[in-house]
């Protein structure tokens, strides 16, 4: 609807204000506020009235503030002063009126007056309510459009990061200080071997400082901050009572849960024996839980 007052016009589908065929510039809100004083030209309308057909009667904002705001900004754009209104007039504690006679039409071409051609009113109650319910609705669809798309563009065109696993240093905790060297040197292996799995999907680290800490002090929550890993691997060389075995832990940091846990054990007392088989268990792992796509 495009309407007429003074050397004005202004549709309110648009939001569009020109003066003398020049566009005014005038923000979202003071033109729907426009909109809805013009559709009612010598009509008492309330501020509860004109507050929902601006927000809506469900959004919560400082309606005092913003109705001001609104009604500056109209009065700025049409060269309007509250103290000697020619357009807009304020009634305090009551609401406001639009003084200007108003004259309304569908096309550029318009008829006088407010009234259609049968001389019924063009913006009764029940229009204007189901006109705000149409705006609200048809704003939800486009917001809802331009999201998706957002969507759909952000995950073509951010690639997922690596994800990233820690592997703690080994304990040894058979007392045998004589294993201490072969026990470290176990977790660089599995390192080494992780590494070589997937490195584009797949980031290792094992030489920070949170994960070089021995059991008694070591904390998950810690190590899961300190080099922002998904995942730990963890490993301890116990003795048996047939000889030494080896324990290791997948663990999943967000909930500290186990995804897996196995005991390796060496009959012969020698902890040569268990590198390969700690190395392979770790590998089978992370294929399993980590990366279950991927070919062994």
């Amino acid at each position: 609807m495009v309407f007429r007052f003074g050397v004005f016009e202004f549709d309110d589908q648009s939001g569009e204000l020109r003066r003398n065929g020049r566009a005014v510039a005038l923000e979202p809100q003071p033109a729907r506020a426009l909109a809805f004083l013009v559709s009612r030209p010598g009509d008492l309308v309330s501020r509860e009235e004109l507050r929902d057909a601006v927000w809506g009667a469900d959004t919560h904002v400082d309606f005092d503030r913003g109705l001001a705001y609104c009604l500056s900004q109209i009065r700025a754009a049409l060269g309007d002063s509250a103290d000697n209104p020619r357009f807009v007039q304020t009634l305090p504690k009551r609401g406001y009126k639009f003084l200007a006679p108003v004259s309304g039409s569908s096309g550029s071409s318009g008829s006088s007056g407010s009234t259609g051609s049968s001389g019924s009113p063009l913006w009764t109650s029940a229009n204007l309510a189901l006109y705000r319910r149409w705006r609200v609705g048809a704003m939800g669809v486009v917001l809802l459009l331009i999201g998706a798309g957002w969507a759909v563009t952000r995950a073509r065109t951010v690639a997922p990061g690596p994800i990233v696993i820690a592997v703690s240093v080994f304990d040894n905790e058979t007392g045998m200080p004589e294993h201490d060297r072969l026990v470290a040197g176990l977790s660089d292996l599995v390192v080494t071997r992780l590494t070589e799995l997937d490195s584009r999907r797949l980031a290792v680290i094992g030489n920070a400082a949170v994960l070089r800490q021995p059991r008694n002090i070591r904390n998950l929550k810690a190590v899961a901050e300190g080099v922002k890993a998904d995942y730990v691997v963890l490993g301890q060389l116990q003795r048996g009572e047939s000889g030494l075995r080896f324990i290791t832990h997948l663990i999943r940091l967000r909930d500290e849960t186990h995804l897996k846990a196995n005991r390796l054990t060496t009959p012969d007392g020698s902890i040569a024996g268990l590198e390969n088989a700690v190395v392979a268990e770790f590998e089978r792992a992370v294929r399993e839980h980590v990366l279950p796509d991927a070919q062994p």
